[in-house]
C-alpha cells in the first residue's frame, strides 16, 4: 500500500528550498506514494516541473504580492487572513480544502510552515520538517533557543549543514531529541543545471571586456546585497572598474533597485530580476560572489562550484562545506569590509585564484543526487 504524504510549502517561487523540494519529488518513484502538496500561494516557475502523479492543492492562487500599491492591499490583506484562519482553525482546512484524508506523513518542507504540521488535527501522522536556514542567525523571525526548541515536536528534522546540526545537537536534551536529527545533502541536478548553461540565450547587458560579479538569490534583506554595493561603490571610487549583475526577485527588490539609484550605481549595477534560466550568466561571469548574511546550505554556491567559478563567500553556514574549507574558493568576514576586501583581491590580485581552480578541476562532491534522494526516501520509508 502507498504511503500518504501531504507536503507544504509556500510557493514554487524560485528560491533554493523550492527548487530542492521539486528535484526531489522529481526524482521519486511514483508507485511508492501518494503525495499532495499544498502550496499556500499557486505561484512560481517550479509549478510546470512538479511530476503529473503528484496532487497539486493550494489556499490562494495568483501571484506573490511584494509591494504595497493601493490597488493590491485588499488581496494582500485577505490572503494573509485567510491563511490566518487556517492555521489557528486548521479543522477547518483539513476538512474542506483536504477532504478528511488521513495521512501516514506530514512534511514542512520549510521552517517556516513549522506550526502549520505541529497544529495537524491528524494526530496519528507521523511529522518530518525540513530546515533550510542558519536559524540563530535568520533575521526575518525571532528563533530564540526556545522557539527552536519547538522543532523537536517533530519525528524527523532534516538539516543540510553540519553547523546546523550542531546548533540543534547543542538544544537537545536527551538521544530522543538527538535521533530525530538527520543531516542530509540537499538533492540537486548537476547534470541539468549544465544542460540548462549551453542554451544560446542572449545575454543582457553583459560585458565580456569587463570584469563582471554575479550575484544569484531571492532580492531580500538576509542576501546582504546593500552592503555588496557598498563594497562595490568603494572599489569604483579607488578606480577599479568591474560590474555587478543581480539575478532574482523577491519582496525588497524594489527598495534594492532604490538603492541602485540612489548611489548611483545605474552605469555598474544591473538589476536582472527574475531570469527563467541563470545559468548561462553564471557560466559567463567572471566571479560568483554570495553576500548572505545567514545561510543553511547555499544552494546556489553548490551551482557556481559546479561551474567551476572563481567564488567569494561571506562566511555563512554550510560555505566551509561547499567550499572544501576554503579549498575551492575565497572565504570572507561576514561584512561589508569582507566582502569589499574579497573583491578588490578579485580585481588586484585574479592571480590568487588559480588555486582555487586548480582544486575545482579535481574536485568531486562528496554527495549525488541520487544519494540524497534515497536518503529522505528512507527516512519516510522508516517512519
Amino acid at each position: 500500500m502507498k504511503k500518504k504524504i501531504l507536503i507544504r510549502i509556500g510557493s514554487l517561487r524560485h528560491g533554493g528550498a523550492e527548487k530542492v523540494l521539486v528535484t526531489f519529488l522529481k526524482n521519486l518513484p511514483k508507485d511508492k506514494y501518494e503525495i499532495d502538496l499544498l502550496l499556500n500561494l499557486y505561484s512560481g516557475k517550479y509549478l510546470t516541473e512538479v511530476p503529473e502523479w503528484i496532487n497539486v492543492l493550494y489556499l490562494n492562487k495568483g501571484e506573490m504580492i511584494t509591494t504595497n500599491q493601493i490597488q493590491d492591499i485588499p488581496q494582500k490583506a485577505y490572503r494573509k487572513i485567510f491563511q490566518a484562519i487556517l492555521k489557528t482553525f486548521p479543522k477547518i482546512l483539513y476538512t474542506f480544502i483536504l477532504k478528511e484524508k488521513k495521512y501516514d506523513i506530514e512534511f514542512a518542507a520549510i521552517q517556516g510552515l513549522r506550526d502549520e504540521i505541529l497544529n495537524s488535527p491528524n494526530k496519528l501522522s507521523k511529522k518530518v520538517v525540513w530546515i533550510h536556514s542558519d536559524l540563530r542567525k535568520a533575521t526575518s523571525y525571532n528563533y530564540t533557543n526556545s522557539e527552536i526548541r519547538k522543532f523537536f515536536k517533530y519525528d524527523k528534522i532534516l538539516v543540510n549543514a553540519e553547523e546546523v546540526l550542531n546548533n540543534f545537537k547543542e538544544l537537545a536534551r536527551n538521544e530522543n531529541e538527538l535521533n530525530r536529527l538527520v543531516r542530509i545533502y540537499n538533492p540537486l541536478d548537476a547534470k541539468e543545471i549544465l544542460k540548462l548553461a549551453k542554451s544560446e540565450q542572449k545575454l543582457y547587458n553583459f560585458n565580456l571586456e569587463i570584469p563582471t560579479f554575479v550575484s544569484i538569490g531571492t532580492v531580500y534583506p538576509a542576501k546582504g546585497y546593500d552592503r555588496l554595493f557598498s563594497a562595490h561603490l568603494r572599489l569604483l571610487k579607488q578606480g577599479f572598474n568591474h560590474k555587478l549583475l543581480i539575478i532574482g526577485d523577491g519582496y525588497d527588490f524594489k527598495s534594492i533597485e532604490n538603492l541602485v539609484d540612489e548611489l548611483e550605481l545605474k552605469s555598474s549595477v544591473t538589476m536582472l530580476g527574475y531570469i527563467q534560466n541563470p545559468y548561462p550568466y553564471l557560466k559567463a561571469a567572471d566571479y560568483f560572489v554570495l553576500s548572505s548574511i545567514y545561510e543553511s546550505f547555499p544552494t546556489v554556491l553548490y551551482e557556481a562550484v559546479i561551474f567551476k567559478k572563481n567564488i567569494i563567500s561571506t562566511e555563512v553556514a554550510g560555505a566551509r562545506e561547499l567550499l572544501g574549507n576554503g579549498e575551492l574558493g575565497e572565504i570572507v568576514e561576514n561584512s561589508e569590509e569582507g566582502i569589499y576586501r574579497g573583491m578588490k583581491k578579485a580585481l588586484t590580485d585574479p592571480s590568487a585564484f588559480e588555486s582555487y581552480k586548480k582544486a575545482l578541476e579535481v574536485y568531486e562532491a562528496p554527495f549525488s543526487l541520487e544519494n540524497s534522494v534515497a536518503g529522505i526516501q528512507k527516512i519516510l520509508d522508516e517512519l
